[in-house]
């Protein structure tokens, strides 16, 4: 299969680019395009086949359900039932945007395979304007994970899409590099008080701010079960080389270097401008410490950075857990495997 990665501006023909979209996407194709968040991997939600070339282009377990994207508000209607008071709520305040909402699913509208045959369904309306025309040009649901080799960084730019999906994927829409840079929050509210299954670009604070108490989900015990929401269960975002979270101490950092460089290894460092220092074999800058947001939105790419070098282990300074701080530590966590250095 060629794979095709077209530009879509104000200076290209978008209108010829979209047609080529929808006609694959009709056809039962996949397609990859650009959110606020990150690139995601579309296929139509209600085509069983379509959706399972997903699966089999990212190699992503079939039991990690999928979110749906939608192109209006008013599309939830026709996906989810017993929608509550919460849900109207939430979707004037942060739709489009980064929030994946998961109700009641509908049943025989989206395919089974998209829920993992769960009785709950994920939704979102993002946040971009090649997404949403996409969508309404479409004018159905489109299930889609991010646009990556399952277990690897999610693709924050079109050329991270390309690497990874080069031959499995026909299209690629290039919209630039994404603004979040982080998945969306996933937000359960088939139960009460509300849990957040995954962090991400709507913080805890600003849904308890809207709609009180949300919890933050616990890991799931039973690791053969079903997970309710993507990221939940398999690994995610790691890199080729070893990654361990480090605190943001310059003497810390210090010893780390010492410690490896004794071994004879090579380190490449994720972290803020001010805690950069020159004996790292590498540093990728993730700006500024007293911002989560440019962290959030650069980690990925960091991480793919770090891929591209010859680095036998990389040290992740962490940022503490507040505002989308704890998606940034959330994504670090699975990256790192829970791993720290100490010594």
């Amino acid at each position: 299969m060629d794979t095709l990665q077209e530009t879509v501006d104000n200076q290209v023909d978008n209108d010829r680019i979209y047609e080529q979209a929808v006609d694959i996407l009709n056809s039962g194709g996949i397609v990859a395009f650009p959110t606020e968040t990150v690139y995601g991997l579309g296929a139509i939600a209600t085509d069983e086949q379509a959706v399972q070339r997903i699966f089999e282009a990212k190699g992503r377990p079939s039991d990690n359900p999928l979110i749906v994207h939608i192109g209006n508000q008013s599309d939830i209607k026709k996906y989810a039932t017993d929608i509550p008071e919460i849900a109207d709520i939430l979707m004037k305040a942060f739709w489009p945007g980064p929030l994946t909402l998961i109700m009641e699913r509908k049943p025989g509208v989206i395919a089974d395979v998209v829920t993992a045959g769960l009785n709950t369904v994920a939704i979102r309306m993002p946040d971009h304007p090649i997404a949403l025309a996409l969508l309404r040009k479409l004018d159905q649901p489109l299930a889609a994970p991010s646009a990556n080799r399952s277990g690897k960084p999610s693709p924050t730019e079109a050329d991270h899409v390309y690497h990874d999906l080069i031959g499995r994927v026909p299209l690629i829409l290039d919209g630039g590099e994404t603004g979040v840079g982080l998945e969306s929050t996933i937000l359960d509210i088939t139960v009460t008080p509300p849990v957040i299954l995954r962090p991400g670009g709507i913080t805890k604070e600003q849904l308890e701010e809207l709609i009180g108490t949300v919890h933050m989900a616990t890991l799931p015990t039973d690791q053969t079960a079903t997970p309710r929401a993507p990221g939940m269960k398999y690994a995610h975002y790691a890199p080729e080389a070893p990654l361990f979270i480090i605190e943001p101490n310059a003497n810390s950092i210090a010893h780390a270097l010492d410690t490896i460089h004794q071994q004879n290894k090579r380190v490449a460092i994720i972290g803020p401008d001010e805690l950069y220092t020159e004996r790292a074999d590498w540093y990728f800058s993730t700006g500024s410490i007293n911002s989560r947001e440019a962290m959030a939105s650069s980690l990925y790419k960091a991480i793919r950075q770090c891929d591209n070098t010859e680095a036998d282990i990389i040290l992740a300074i962490e940022t503490d857990h507040s505002g989308i701080g704890a998606a940034v530590m959330n994504r670090l966590d699975k990256a790192s495997d829970g791993k720290r250095f100490t010594e």
